[in-house]
């Protein structure tokens, strides 16, 4: 059995295969999510990691035992998976360890209608039946079987977008060898964009660079050949292909708010006055555009379960993360990299401007982007923070996910990884300099230098 204090996270299991997360392990939690969600059926995909299918496998080993049939629906993205849950209204199981290093891998559960199991929804539960054994069913065993979901997940997508009118784009998609390059060209299939394709190839090792694109180096690939191609646009997919980031046509990195807030907008046009959940790193200009625009704004924690769970609460049509998550009522309330891409696309293909004049109202504050540093007490550093910025003139503190401190002129969070031994820093300003200042003295402080 593996370690389960490192692999149950607060909304996935993750961890190094096989010395935290082994078959055993896979198959005790494919039968602890069938007692706990009472399933006579789940749904299964999986990425391009050697140890996924083997994960898989194990996983529909637990699951039958309890009587429950799996359907099998073999590669695919997460948001696919999301698909699987929401369309066949089952319970899901997504084999991935997203944008982590080749040698994990782990899962991502939903309950039917693409439901987020998180710690607080069903994994600690999940946790808990693991550790103690599950108990053996004593009914027939459920069945395995196999479903080719891919064209149903595209066409599906092309149906929650109005791509009516787009004009001929160049392309540029970085799949990262990871689920992009499975999933792209059949939902690009029969659209008007001339696709040019970067690591399309299915390798968990990750031969070219991490399936990683907020690391900016992991887009450098990809702002060349938008830049050498004469591209449109370049989109960037994370390892499971459920985040997309985009470059300009100069091949100048997209903030993952311009996207939110151009996404944004457009659902606010369909639906007049609705609600927009953002997470509280997301840039102060997608509030402020959600207003003008009729909407309202709802603030959140980061991580997808809070997200889902906010806009199943508030009814949001919309949702969206500097991590370039994307969420959609009308996708289940899930999120989808491709979905969001496909409205970036429409928006720029019905256009006669390029993306950089497009988006240029989206972006109105200098940020510093995420950035991680490595601490042996993530507790101890955040308290320094917490104690060099509070009772400053004008400062603001608040708690709702880690420490965002503020002015009316800067703000910035400082909040721990839930996966590794790391702060995360982001930091937003009304002028480049004030940014950076308020960047270093943070960063400071966190390093100890």
């Amino acid at each position: 059995m593996g370690d389960l204090d490192k692999i149950f996270k607060a909304y996935d299991i993750r961890g190094v295969v096989p010395e935290e997360l082994d078959a055993e392990t896979a198959e005790a939690v494919g039968a602890a999510f069938v007692r706990v969600t009472g399933a006579n059926a789940v749904v299964t995909a999986h990425d391009m990691r050697a140890s996924s299918v083997p994960l898989a496998e194990a996983f529909a080993r637990g699951a039958t035992a309890q009587g429950a049939d799996v359907i099998e629906a073999g590669l695919g993205s997460t948001d696919m998976l999301y698909y699987a849950s929401g369309s066949l209204d089952l319970p899901g199981a997504m084999f991935t360890a997203s944008h982590n290093p080749a040698k994990y891998n782990g899962l991502k559960l939903c309950r039917a209608g693409a439901k987020p199991v998180g710690r607080d929804t069903g994994l600690t539960e999940i946790r808990e039946l693991v550790e103690k054994g599950v108990p053996a069913y004593d009914g027939p065993r459920g069945t395995v079987s196999s479903r080719d979901l891919l064209k149903g997940y595209a066409d599906h997508l092309k149906t929650l977008v109005d791509l009516s009118g787009v004009r001929p784009l160049k392309v540029v998609v970085d799949a990262g060898n990871g689920m992009g390059g499975h999933t792209v060209p059949v939902v690009f299939d029969g659209l008007p964009f001339e696709l040019v394709p970067l690591y399309f190839e299915l390798d968990g090792t990750f031969p070219n660079h991490e399936a990683n694109p907020i690391e900016p180096e992991n887009l450098r690939d990809l702002q060349a050949k938008v830049r050498q191609t004469g591209a449109d646009i370049g989109l960037a997919f994370d390892g499971d292909a459920d985040r997309c980031f985009a470059v300009d046509e100069r091949g100048e990195i997209v903030s993952p708010s311009a996207i939110t807030a151009l996404v944004a907008v457009r659902e606010l046009a369909k639906h007049p006055g609705a609600s927009i959940v953002h997470n509280l790193i997301t840039s102060k200009a997608v509030p402020e555009i959600v207003t003008e625009h009729g909407g309202t704004p709802v603030r959140t924690r980061v991580g997808h379960s809070f997200i889902k769970q906010t806009m199943a609460e508030t009814g949001a049509v919309f949702g969206g993360e500097h991590s370039a998550h994307y969420y959609f009522r009308d996708f289940w309330f899930a999120d989808s990299g491709m979905l969001a891409a496909l409205h970036v696309l429409a928006a720029l293909g019905q256009s006669d401007r390029p993306l950089s004049q497009l988006l240029a109202e989206y972006g109105r504050y200098p940020s510093s982007g995420e950035i991680n540093s490595e601490v042996a007490d993530q507790a101890a550093a955040t308290a320094r923070v917490r104690k060099a910025f509070e009772g400053r003139p004008g400062v603001t503190i608040d708690e709702l996910d880690g420490l965002t401190v503020g002015t009316g002129d800067w703000w910035f969070n400082l909040r721990p990884s839930n996966t590794e031994p790391l702060l995360r820093l982001n930091a937003e300003a009304s002028d480049e300099r004030t940014m950076a200042e308020i960047r270093d003295e943070v960063l400071a402080i966190v390093r100890g230098n």
